[in-house]
């Protein structure tokens, strides 16, 4: 009677724990997003009924992997420049701000991935929506310099498959993410064996399917600065960290302290006046313009070329005070609330003779020193800004993605 009793305990609590289960799959029966159970916590009608038309729960596994994304743990931070302030702009004064977990794109979109994207909007739209997304290769043009042949042969030619696009303005690069999301989400349907939706213009494949990810789309300056800045390198205890960064690496200096790698430059910039590469046989950084999107050593989050190579567009408008005026949690600047354009003199037609900025709601931000800037620039802090509609031989970008579901 004892062993039966015991085994009648065993039984018993293995039917307690499957009761338990039609509520939530953790110890204790609380149910989670990924394992609500089979009956609703606040009116116990059954989820997924059909005979009733009971609330349709979608399995959830978590938000899946994005391709060529890395996960960015969020946190607090100082944004500002930690380099003396030579331009005298003084518009990135220290602020400390909390930034929200996020993926970021480990490389700079490359030439192969923008015409895979032609390629399929030559197939499924309008020649008027092909032409808009055509980079500018007139961007390697210069009345003084020989730059021609990478005019024709920069973007198609297959030498330079992995190398950033350029000549992509701001517009077009949101454009470039609203198609990515949608072609990754699509084959995500695809793969998880459910009827692809109809999705309206404009519209998006409903989360709510369990097995999409949330939009691609340009990182804000804070989170962009944030992943570049990698200080999760820099913690040994607690809250403390040993040390700020200049550059997206440990140290002060442009050069690799470590390994066979030891005195290599640590990104793709311009040394000094007329210096790009060195000189034949000890070229420094080995690129006289952009350069292999994964040539150079990633930072503390898996990042490459979070400095040098080519600059990259964020979401931000710029404004001289946005690191004065925006929140402190995960801060953005999307449009001229408290600082309007009118305060700027940016409207020539109004204006023309007292015309003295380009600061208007369209003036897009753009960080990161590219292969022909100083190394001033590859300070994380350091910003410019640009006309969303502009293009140029030396911006690029990569996308983020927020972290869904997650409140750290």
């Amino acid at each position: 009677m004892k062993h039966l009793r015991g085994l009648i305990a065993v039984v018993g609590g293995s039917v307690v724990i499957a009761s338990c289960s039609l509520i939530g799959g953790k110890k204790g029966g609380k149910p989670t997003a990924i394992n609500p159970g089979q009956l609703s916590t606040a009116t116990n009608l059954k989820y997924n009924d059909e005979e009733t038309g009971g609330f349709q729960v979608k399995d959830f596994q978590g938000q899946p992997d994005a391709p060529n994304t890395v996960f960015i743990e969020g946190g607090r931070a100082v944004m500002g420049s930690y380099e003396e302030d030579v331009m005298s702009y003084r518009d990135n004064i220290e602020r400390t701000v909390s930034v929200a977990s996020f993926y970021m794109d480990e490389t700079e979109i490359a030439n192969i991935h923008w015409l895979e994207y032609m390629h399929y909007l030559a197939k499924d739209s309008s020649q008027e929506v092909y032409q808009a997304a055509l980079p500018d290769t007139l961007v390697w043009v210069g009345k003084l310099a020989f730059n021609d042949p990478y005019v024709d042969h920069y973007l198609r030619y297959p030498g330079f498959r992995y190398f950033p696009v350029v000549g992509v303005s701001w517009t077009q690069a949101n454009n470039y993410a609203k198609w990515r999301t949608t072609a990754v989400n699509q084959q995500l349907m695809r793969e998880s064996g459910q009827d692809l939706p109809e999705v309206p213009a404009g519209g998006r494949i409903p989360l709510e399917s369990g097995v999409v990810i949330p939009a691609y789309r340009l990182p804000t300056e804070a989170e962009w600065e944030y992943a570049a800045q990698a200080l999760i390198g820099t913690q040994w205890l607690e809250e403390m960290q040993t040390f700020q960064r200049i550059y997206p690496w440990d140290g002060h200096a442009l050069r690799n302290p470590y390994g066979k790698q030891m005195g290599f430059f640590l990104a793709n910039f311009k040394r000094g006046r007329g210096d790009y590469a060195g000189i034949a046989g000890r070229l420094n950084d080995g690129a006289l313009i952009t350069s292999y999107i994964y040539e150079f050593p990633p930072n503390d989050y898996g990042l490459y070329n979070m400095a040098g190579n080519v600059s990259e567009w964020v979401m931000d408008v710029y404004r001289p005070l946005s690191y004065q005026d925006f929140d402190d949690l995960n801060p953005i600047r999307r449009d001229g609330f408290l600082d309007d354009q009118k305060f700027y003199n940016s409207d020539f037609e109004k204006n023309p003779q007292g015309f003295t900025s380009l600061v208007t709601d369209k003036a897009r931000v753009y960080k990161g020193g590219s292969w022909k800037d100083v190394a001033y620039w590859m300070s994380p802090g350091t910003r410019r800004y640009l006309d969303q509609d502009s293009a140029t031989a030396t911006i690029g970008f990569r996308c983020a993605m927020i972290r869904a579901g997650s409140n750290y």
